[in-house]
């Protein structure tokens, strides 16, 4: 006996919001598939984590937003997330719940062949770009919540970088969400030609009173040479369920890199997944999570090898706090054929209360002998004796507290490529463990 799927979308829906929006055709047409697809798919199975418990329907209508006329015109909570001096706007793009309220490139890198806008324009003017790469790192048959977002999908962002162009200064997007009633579900299309490098900076917002279900799908492809730097920092609200797919395919030589802070203060899932396609392609993956209340969070990241000579490093540090529970897998896959791959994995996962839960669960699976892979994880509260040692040298001991536990997460902030990023992830990690 089957039991019948009740979606949060329709059919009528999905029509009546690609109609507002102008979509091409083949876009709502693969938007009705992938809503088929959410209806026979089930629920992914996470480790130890039972999602089906909680509050998944809360994904709200298309609404359309009325475009600024300059950042300045943002809440003062999201003004703070931009680089001083970002009353221009260029490379930037804000995203305000259901659409992008802002997207301007500079004349410099757009006179390069580069393309940064929001990716429900580029649908419409750049789809030979978009059509091939859409959700086909990340696909929609993969389980009910890639079929939704491939169904409902909004504003969300699509960055071209032309064959050897290297961009200096990093871009930027803003995701701000601040009305419960409009769906929130950004997709970023990455793409950078061979040789070329690029960093992407994201930041996602919302306020703790609002329910909400983010439903979010980052595919990053690397072409042989290329260098993308992603960085990404998840501020969502108590009441807000976080879920985000972000996943890379790298070429020969190329190179990816996560720093991902996973800041949530409700229930989040994310998985981070990195291929390693060609030979002499490499990632780095780094996260950092602070979990407060009664928080349930759900943290993977993953690399495969398919090229030879590919290595992988995988860093993932989540400090619990309260009743707080953290579930961490790192997963390092060498496929027959990757020889030289060197997978290296870390989980750590660090309790600052005798109710918090912490889960670090490393995994290997090898199957090509001539490798390199190992894995560490350890689940612990503060070491009382750095505790003392600090004490011992005049420092209070809730100072003491605090710079252990900065110094724990300190690997990963220290990698954020914007200085005002990496500041405001500082401040976000110390008003979560002050709560």
């Amino acid at each position: 006996m089957s039991t019948q799927t009740v979606l949060p979308i329709g059919r009528q829906y999905i029509e009546e919001a690609a109609g507002k929006k102008n979509e091409p055709s083949w876009m709502t047409e693969f938007r009705l598939q992938a809503l088929e697809l959410a209806g026979s798919t089930e629920l992914p199975k996470l480790e130890k984590t039972r999602i089906d418990r909680w509050q998944l329907d809360a994904y709200g209508t298309y609404k359309s937003q009325a475009k600024l006329d300059s950042p300045e015109q943002l809440p003062a909570a999201a003004k703070q997330l931009l680089p001083e001096g970002a009353a221009s706007g260029d490379n930037l793009i804000v995203q305000r719940n259901s659409g992008a309220v802002w997207a301007k490139l500079s004349g410099e890198l757009a006179a390069q062949g580069v393309i940064f806008t929001d990716l429900e324009t580029a649908v419409r003017e750049h789809g030979d770009l978009v059509k091939p790469y859409f959700m086909s790192c990340v696909k929609p048959d993969e389980n009910r919540l890639t079929a939704l977002h491939a169904a409902l999908w909004n504003g969300g962002v699509f960055l071209y970088v032309p064959k050897n162009v290297r961009i200096e200064a990093p871009l930027q997007a803003l995701f701000l969400a601040d009305d419960a009633e409009a769906t929130f579900a950004p997709h970023v299309l990455i793409v950078a030609e061979a040789n070329s490098s690029v960093a992407y900076v994201e930041n996602y917002l919302s306020g703790d009173d609002l329910e909400m279900v983010s439903n979010g799908i980052v595919e990053v492809f690397a072409k042989p040479g290329a260098h993308v730097h992603v960085a990404s920092v998840h501020n969502l609200g108590k009441r807000s369920t976080g879920l985000v797919y972000r996943r890379a395919i790298a070429e020969q030589d190329a190179r990816v890199e996560w720093v991902i802070g996973e800041l949530n203060s409700g229930n989040s899932v994310a998985d981070i997944h990195s291929v390693l396609k060609g030979n002499g392609s490499s990632s780095d993956t780094k996260v950092i999570s602070v979990g407060a209340g009664e928080q349930k969070m759900n943290l993977t990241t993953r690399a495969n090898h398919f090229g030879r000579s590919t290595p992988s490093e995988m860093i993932t540090r989540a400090v619990m706090k309260d009743e707080a529970t953290a579930i961490i897998n790192g997963i390092t896959k060498i496929e027959k054929g990757a020889t030289g791959a060197n997978g290296e994995q870390t989980e750590r996962v660090l309790m600052l209360s005798r109710r918090a839960r912490g889960d670090a669960n490393p995994i290997l699976l090898i199957d090509e002998d001539d490798v390199k892979a190992g894995h560490a994880a350890s689940v612990g509260q503060v070491n009382p004796e750095h505790l003392y040692y600090l004490m011992s040298r005049g420092i209070p001991k809730s100072e003491a507290h605090k710079l252990i536990v900065y110094g724990f997460l300190a690997p990963v902030i220290s990698e954020v490529p914007l200085e005002h990023v990496r500041k405001q992830l500082q401040l976000l990690v110390e008003r979560k463990l002050e709560q």
